[in-house]
């Protein structure tokens, strides 16, 4: 059944298009509208936090995630972090390149560039051109899940991720190769429906690939994996405005397989075959007191359920050894920002995780909960194109590998540069 989903949307799509071709078949081509928008961003930052850096990597929130700090290796693969290391940080280049491609589709490329590696960030054609308030999106792209899902950390109002997010989902959230179609109803206020077929290979949640456990050990049995496509995504989006206050709205829900292959790891081994479902609720409220100045107050919920089996893997012997293995996990983050004019803003957040209950073989693990974060910022702007942010984090969420609670201070100057042409980001 699953094999037909993704064929059927994009005939479906498709014919719906050519059913509107005579809409736009007199657009004028002009070449001079055809030439790419390129900008280039640079984000680096200063960091003085309370831990070394060799202590970073082996903290984590129990039961949730490790390696939210710092830097971290899985086998031959190696992870880093935004603000990673104390001292200077140059955290990533971001490459734009977009334009319309032809009367019927634009194409937007986004590649992130590190001391560590490149990588395609996100690779897009959209087609508007579809008629009865369709939207047509194929390639690499962040999902539209969620409120901050979509946007990209230059345009984020702290320098890091809310915990939740990044617990739940990576530093890169949900960023796919899949399909997405909107709709927008033909109404007074907004309202907009919107599906997503996704390969599935976020690590921190999903995943779809075979675990071969039996190259460990030849008793371990192998892990099937899941036909990709594999994460399906609907969500549910509506605003409104109040006088000078703007309204934003959402309710979202991914779900798909989950696959996660630890097994090569040299502490702590473990493999995860199961399903997982996120859900979420997203509000946002914008009031403007003039041109320049407005208040912000941005919220967002996440839940997941987890479940599956567990295999950890023996140091000594490779063996595996299966358990069942559920979480329900909850989390959210709350931030106020005020923008006294165009060049000064400054912001706080609140982040916790407050539900964290994980059950192996029908015993409650009695994980930590109320894992809260703080956090405060002042941002200039010198204009549109460069800020400079000064933010304080007080982290009381993560533990070090004896089980104590750590109560981590970190002061982060962040300087955020652009240049060229970019894309507004969304409300």
């Amino acid at each position: 059944m699953k094999k037909t989903i993704l064929p059927s949307v994009l005939f479906a799509t498709l014919a719906f298009g050519e059913a509107n071709l005579l809409l736009v078949e007199n657009r004028t081509f002009e070449q001079s509208k055809f030439i790419p928008d390129i900008s280039l961003v640079m984000d680096a930052s200063y960091v003085s936090r309370s831990v070394n850096d060799d202590e970073t990597p082996h903290l984590e929130i129990p039961g949730v995630v490790h390696g939210l700090l710092g830097s971290h290796s899985h086998a031959e693969d190696s992870h880093l972090t935004n603000n990673a290391y104390n001292g200077f940080n140059l955290n990533y280049a971001e490459l734009a390149l977009s334009s319309s491609v032809d009367p019927f589709f634009s194409m937007e490329g986004i590649f992130h560039y590190s001391q560590y590696g490149t990588k395609i960030d996100e690779l897009f054609f959209t087609s508007t051109a579809l008629g009865s308030g369709l939207k047509l999106k194929g390639g690499q792209f962040n999902s539209n899940f969620g409120y901050l899902n979509e946007q990209h950390h230059h345009s984020y109002n702290f320098a890091d991720m809310p915990l939740v997010y990044e617990s739940f989902l990576g530093m890169h959230g949900i960023n796919e190769k899949g399909i997405q179609l909107q709709w927008i109803a033909p109404t007074n206020r907004y309202l907009m429906v919107g599906v997503e077929i996704l390969q599935g290979e976020n690590e921190n949640m999903f995943g779809y690939s075979s675990i071969h456990l039996d190259d460990l050990n030849s008793t371990n049995p192998t892990i099937d994996g899941e036909d990709a496509p594999s994460l399906y995504v609907g969500y549910i989006k509506t605003s409104f405005d109040i006088e000078d206050t703007t309204v934003l709205a959402g309710i979202s829900y991914a779900t798909g397989s989950s696959r996660a292959d630890y097994s090569q790891d040299e502490e702590d081994a473990y493999a995860f075959s199961g399903d997982s479902t996120l859900y979420g609720v997203d509000l946002v409220v914008k009031h403007y007191f003039d041109s320049y100045s407005f208040l912000i107050l941005q919220t967002e919920l996440l839940s997941r359920d987890i479940e599956g089996t567990l295999y950890t893997i023996d140091e000594n012997t490779k063996v595996a050894t299966p358990q069942s293995l559920t979480k329900e996990q909850s989390g959210l983050y709350t931030q106020l920002i005020y923008g006294y004019d165009k060049n000064w803003k400054i912001g706080l957040r609140y982040d916790t995780i407050y539900k964290n209950e994980v059950v192996k073989n029908s015993i409650n693990q009695n994980e930590a909960t109320n894992l809260n974060k703080y956090s405060a910022m002042v941002e200039y702007n010198t204009s549109e194109f460069a800020k400079f942010r000064l933010q304080y984090n007080r982290n009381d969420a993560l533990y070090n590998e004896n089980g104590e609670q750590q109560k981590i201070d970190t002061i982060i100057m962040q300087v955020n540069i652009s240049i060229g042409a970019h894309a507004a980001h969304s409300f």
